[in-house]
């Protein structure tokens, strides 16, 4: 298996983590960035796995499949977080990082 096999799971890690990027950019930019500070926590962590499970997805690891169960763990985590948040970003992220949980989980299943 591979990128092929793999690529539906590794463009939503890939979006995934572009889009946990700007959030926790934009949430430093918010009034109360302490309010924030658990977001933009996990925002990083997420872009983070989601990076490194698309770069092993992408070279047929024998691996990817455990760091996607994992990945799929932080994408929830993240989403969860961020959907408390009225945000435009945070919401959106939400949005990608649950659909990022659920390629991962089939990928990992």
């Amino acid at each position: 298996m591979g990128y092929h096999e793999w690529k539906s799971c590794i463009d939503a890690c890939l979006a995934c983590a572009a889009v946990c990027n700007h959030c926790a950019s934009s949430c430093t930019q918010e009034p109360d960035v302490k309010m924030m500070a658990k977001c933009i926590e996990l925002d990083m962590q997420c872009a983070s796995i989601c990076y490194a499970a698309a770069q092993l997805m992408s070279m047929g690891s024998q691996h990817a499949q455990q760091l996607c169960a994992i990945c799929a763990e932080l994408c929830e985590a993240c989403a969860q977080e961020c959907g408390k948040h009225h945000t435009e970003h945070c919401q959106e992220c939400a949005k990608l990082c649950k659909a990022c949980a659920t390629e991962c989980k089939k990928m990992a299943a």
